[in-house]
């Protein structure tokens, strides 16, 4: 396991969030109140040593913290996988939304998306993936007889250089289709969507284009295509 220090990319991955707006939503949520252990700023850390180390249960993150460097970086000295899971269970949504959208709104200021938007076409991918959970404790998700789940849709914004990042972020049971979600996701005409199949949908197509809005898509191979005009390729 990497060493935690103030100069390791851990360290770095937690600095461009808003400590100011950080606490003010623990206040706001009452997060710490009848904590003696795991407070939220220790909590964070340890999701995002999750993260960044694709942890696959909270057994396993709790035997990560018997680690001295993780134990430093958090100050926790153990922590078990069932506490672990009630702390999350305390944590409304809304918590790690309004940090998300913080960091997006930094990455458009530090990176000048309002004016380079304007000379380079963002392009935004759209996908789903589908969260199995367990069928007896989460029934209201259930999506096959014997699967439960949610779907997590997100917008994936490319600009030029590599650089990339997620702007929206929606969750919805498993059962929902993909397609429902175009409204949610094509808000803006000066840029480019990219989506699969599985958002399929001609007549919500048709409105699109009528409304200005640019897009690429696989069609399905019995779709009926007729050629306006054709263009040629360079070598």
């Amino acid at each position: 396991m990497d060493k935690f220090t103030r100069k390791t990319s851990f360290e770095q991955w937690l600095s461009p969030m808003n400590r100011s707006l950080f606490d003010d939503l623990v206040k706001t949520h009452q997060l710490n109140y009848y904590t003696k252990k795991l407070y939220m700023a220790s909590f964070m850390k340890l999701l995002l040593y999750a993260q960044l180390h694709e942890t696959e249960s909270l057994r396993a993150l709790s035997d990560a913290v018997f680690s001295e460097e993780l134990q430093r970086a958090t100050g926790l000295g153990s922590i078990s996988f069932s506490q672990l899971g009630r702390r999350i269970n305390t944590i409304p949504t809304e918590f790690f939304q309004t940090i998300f959208l913080d960091l997006v709104a930094q990455i458009h200021q530090k990176t000048n998306f309002q004016m380079r938007r304007k000379v380079i076409t963002p392009l935004k991918i759209i996908d789903s993936s589908t969260l199995p959970l367990n069928l007896t404790n989460h029934k209201w998700a259930e999506f096959r007889k014997t699967k439960s789940g949610v779907k997590l849709h997100l917008r994936l914004v490319f600009m030029e250089k590599g650089l990339s990042y997620p702007d929206k972020a929606v969750l919805t049971n498993a059962i929902e289709h993909d397609r429902g979600q175009l409204e949610v996701f094509i808000d803006d005409k000066e840029c480019m969507y990219v989506f699969d199949r599985g958002y399929l949908d001609y007549e919500r197509f048709d409105r699109m284009t009528d409304d200005g809005y640019f897009f690429v898509s696989r069609l399905r191979k019995n779709a009926v295509v007729r050629v306006i005009e054709p263009f040629s390729l360079p070598e």
